[in-house]
């Protein structure tokens, strides 16, 4: 298992709360029409998006969630989480385009051995 609580783990967890917070407040502002802060339903989705990032097996060198062998997020929330990046993801190039950038290298990045190894189990029970 990986050390979470190395600078390289923390980071990354930081990262991907950071721009996933700024995605779900993209979506909500536009699609909810807050101002300020996020509706309920979206400040559920943030605190949930923030814990299953925290908890992610592969840290310190987590695939991007599209490419992960895991789906650890609940059916529901897994729906609306798709939905708030469909809408946000092509509009984070606007608002944040440092971050847009570094969620894509990091989508192009080889996965690492325990992720590959996750993945070859996967492909095996299908």
């Amino acid at each position: 298992m990986t050390d979470r609580t190395s600078p390289a783990a923390q980071r990354r967890i930081a990262q991907e709360q950071r721009t996933v917070s700024k995605m779900i407040a993209l979506y909500c502002h536009a699609q909810h029409h807050t101002r300020g802060g996020l509706c309920p339903e979206c400040t559920e989705l943030s605190a949930y998006a923030q814990a299953r990032i925290a908890r992610c097996p592969f840290l310190p060198d987590k695939p991007t969630c599209a490419k992960c062998p895991v789906h650890c997020y609940q059916p529901a929330m897994r729906a609306q989480i798709l939905q708030v990046m469909r809408y946000a993801g092509p509009r984070m190039l606007l608002h944040d385009p440092i971050a847009a950038v570094q969620h894509l290298v990091q989508m192009l990045r080889k996965p690492s051995p325990a992720v590959q190894r996750a993945l070859a189990r996967k492909a095996a029970k299908e």
